[in-house]
């Protein structure tokens, strides 16, 4: 089985006469790899915790939550990000190569919906989101949602989404499609979080979701309801970490069994006050309330 960290030696040599001297920096690298919806801030943790810590290295790679899970599973990285829950296949899967993965808390996120700037939409409800995105769905065009869209040429409401890869796929697909249910044929599926606030952001059909950090000015975020009768929500951090908020989830990193060593050490220094604020920076909520200095 392949060590859990990767040391790698640097050599800096200097030649002379008479002689050759030889200095070894050796640093600890820690993998870590997944959801697309976590890889800025992971990015951000990464490079202060280097400042912190300056023997540690923390390299930073996306591509989705199941990815990062698989190269959990199969030992090529030390820590998994993901914004959903592992699957029992993928448990499954991860002990029958020896792992027990443990999961850690490390924030939360409120998976926004975006409509263009000039989409006059004040709020959405779960069903209609369902109506729109799910399979069998009834509403296709803005008109039956009682909506005009200036600049949407022939009212057929164009469904952004994302690759099923991604946690955030999944997640949405478990909190507003149901269990068991499918979404649409049909919609535009984009490979990352920031890809899906572009497209709605240039086309005034569109309607996407995405994590609540890759929000923009230059897109609106209606607020969510549960129901008809439930008053809608809006998608901000307080409303995350209350869970007010119905399409609110919590964040995760993954570790091939406990964590020990320089893992266990970078894991604990993101849940510190330090890391929370980090995480809240980017536009996230933390795991519990915290001070943050303002810069």
């Amino acid at each position: 089985m392949k060590s859990k960290l990767l040391t790698i030696a640097v050599t800096l040599a200097a030649g002379f006469v008479g002689g050759f001297s030889t200095t070894v920096e050796a640093r600890t690298m820690i993998q870590n790899k997944g959801s697309d919806t976590l890889v800025n801030v992971a990015q951000a943790w990464a490079e202060a915790y280097q400042k912190i810590k300056p023997d540690v290295a923390v390299a930073v790679t996306g591509g989705g939550s199941g990815t990062g899970i698989a190269a959990m599973i199969n030992g090529t990285v030390d820590l998994a990000n993901s914004s959903r829950s592992m699957k029992e296949k993928e448990i499954d899967a991860a002990k029958k190569n020896g792992i027990t993965p443990i999961e850690h808390l490390v924030g939360y996120d409120a998976l926004a919906i975006f409509v263009h700037k000039d989409n006059p939409m004040k709020s959405i409800t779960i069903k209609q989101l369902a109506d729109i995105y799910g399979d069998g769905g009834t509403v296709t065009k803005w008109s039956q949602l009682g909506l005009t869209i200036p600049g949407c040429k022939g009212d057929q409401i164009i469904v952004v989404s994302r690759q099923n890869n991604s946690g955030t796929y999944m997640y949405f697909q478990e909190a507003v499609l149901g269990e068991g249910k499918d979404f649409r044929l049909g919609t535009k599926d984009m490979h990352g979080s920031k890809d899906v606030v572009d497209l709605v952001e240039k086309t005034p059909c569109a309607i996407g979701y995405s994590g609540l950090a890759y929000d923009s000015p230059h897109v609106r975020k209606p607020p969510v309801a549960k129901d008809d009768k439930a008053t809608p929500v809006d998608a901000n951090m307080d409303n995350a970490v209350s869970r007010l908020y119905p399409i609110a989830r919590p964040l995760f990193m993954y570790t091939k069994g406990e964590p020990a060593g320089d893992v266990k050490a970078y894991l604990d220094w993101i849940k510190t006050d330090i890391g929370q604020c980090i995480i809240q920076e980017k536009g996230y909520a933390p795991m519990r309330p915290v001070k943050c200095e303002k810069k």
